[in-house]
């Protein structure tokens, strides 16, 4: 009785095997079949709203003594996306762009647009202008303009030859809800600038030898002019601003199209859209610039053997141009023999002149100058060294230089014993006293969540925005 009984439970201990097993090679082969699937597909896109304010982290990866050669919290990079956030008076509201991502241990980049509400105080959750999908690198980030009717353009970068920059505008005027796309280009580096009555210019980088600018324009945004170089002389960054129908760029070169020996500072400006461009004395000069002795040159720093790195242009009380840049005497971060420098050239009863604001601590730290209708001059940047002392950013500060008085004095600490460093501090244009420069934090050393901050005019109040909200719209947290 006893036998049959143990044969046949260790019959049905086989089925009961068998049959696991196949449920497992089942699942396996299934499991197989998906992961090749998702590889061999592109991945869906992130659309809609994101629940806070969610800042890319990024390391270049070029390692040295003193760590990467730029890293941390990017969300507001690079210098050479411009502008980045706009008040507008209609609607009250500073909008603003941003590379974001979708939680704090993800380098998932996403083009992101949101606005402060200066009648509400509030922020809505931001919105996915555009993924970049697989990409990780805020050299993708995007700027933003808008145009006479209140649209808002997007310009989301491309990067080099094998990534596609895009340009996009809002379906209602001052909404940032639904966004179409208008064309798919070769740019990158976006800086748009829309004239009222005349159209938007667009300056940007291609990759053509190098890093060389272009600019091309249009009168209502759908159609588009050819690209035309502006500067070729073996590689170029540059910043720029509109002042009215002006618009200013100033621009480094690269020797040998090698942007780790960037040096000299070159400026040039124009009036009609882009159409014929002057020196700042108003001497006329036919793009492309070839040859790196040329009328727009500002100052042969490769001469004294000096790296420049570009942050800001603006103009003074009577319409002189101004930029901020930081020299150095390489590209590496840590200490140089000659200590890095926080400097300005202003032009000024026909001459360039040149100033030391304060000393600069890394190639990459970046900062936004203001010149206010009372001559006040203001510095918002990161000029002191944060707990990451020889990474990119550091402590936000405000430096002040009083009317027809040269010297410039800190005026405030905006950040203090802060976790992470802070960097790339911008702008916005027509800032309003409320929202007067916004960036982000982050750790350079290791992958961190990143903040987004903003301050007002007097560097009195520190506000954070949300990282996670649990409603559409919320009142960013004041610090102090």
């Amino acid at each position: 009785m006893l036998f049959p009984l143990k044969s046949q439970l260790k019959h049905q201990c086989w089925l009961m095997l068998g049959a696991a097993f196949g449920a497992l090679l089942w699942q396996m082969t299934a499991a197989m079949h998906a992961a090749d699937t998702i590889d061999n597909s592109p991945p869906s896109p992130v659309t809609g709203k994101i629940a806070g304010y969610r800042g890319i982290w990024f390391d270049l990866g070029q390692k040295s003594e003193y760590g990467s050669k730029y890293s941390g919290g990017l969300g507001t990079y690079t210098a050479k996306h411009c502008p980045l956030a706009i008040y507008d008076e209609d609607a009250n509201k500073t909008f603003f762009v941003f590379g974001g991502t979708t939680q704090a241990n993800e380098t998932h980049l996403l083009a992101m647009i949101g606005y402060y509400d200066h009648t509400t105080g509030q922020v809505p959750q931001p919105t996915v202008v555009h993924d970049k999908l697989k990409v990780n690198d805020p050299h993708d980030n995007p700027a933003i303009a808008m145009d006479p009717k209140g649209h808002l353009w997007v310009f989301v970068s491309g990067r080099g030859r094998h990534r596609p920059g895009y340009k996009y505008r809002s379906r209602k005027p001052y909404d940032i809800g639904a966004f179409d796309q208008i064309s798919e280009e070769e740019f990158t580096y976006p800086q748009p600038w829309w004239i009222e009555e005349k159209g938007c210019l667009h300056l940007f980088t291609k990759y053509t030898k190098g890093r060389e600018l272009y600019r091309n324009r249009s009168q209502h945004g759908l159609g588009w002019t050819e690209d035309q170089k502006l500067a070729g002389m073996g590689g170029h960054y540059q910043i720029s601003r509109r002042i009215g129908s002006r618009v200013m760029t100033a621009f480094n070169y690269h020797p040998n199209g090698n942007v780790d020996y960037r040096t000299n500072l070159y400026f040039l400006q124009a009036s009609d859209l882009g159409e014929t461009w002057q020196t700042v004395s108003g001497d006329k000069v036919l793009p492309p610039l070839t040859e790196t002795d040329n009328p727009a040159l500002v100052k042969d720093y490769q001469a004294e053997d000096r790296l420049v790195y570009l942050k800001d242009i603006t103009v003074d009380g009577e319409g002189n141009p101004v930029i901020l840049h930081i020299t150095s005497d390489k590209h590496q971060p840590g200490p140089h023999h000659r200590p890095r420098e926080w400097t300005i050239a202003h032009w000024q009863n026909g001459e360039w002149i040149f100033q030391s604001i304060t000393r600069a601590f890394h190639n990459y730290d970046m900062g936004s100058i203001y010149i206010e209708p009372d001559k006040r001059w203001r510095l918002i940047a990161p000029t002191h060294p944060g707990p990451q002392r020889h990474s990119t950013g550091g402590e936000m500060m405000m430096w002040i230089r009083p009317a027809e008085i040269l010297a410039w004095n800190l005026l405030r600490t905006i950040t203090v014993e802060s976790p992470r460093n802070h960097g790339y501090a911008r702008r916005p244009v027509n800032a309003h006293p409320d929202f007067y420069a916004f960036w982000a934090d982050g750790n350079p050393d290791t992958l961190t969540a990143s903040h987004l901050y903003f301050t007002n005019k007097d560097g009195t109040g520190l506000w954070k925005l949300p990282y996670d909200m649990k409603t559409p719209a919320a009142i960013p947290e004041r610090l102090y």
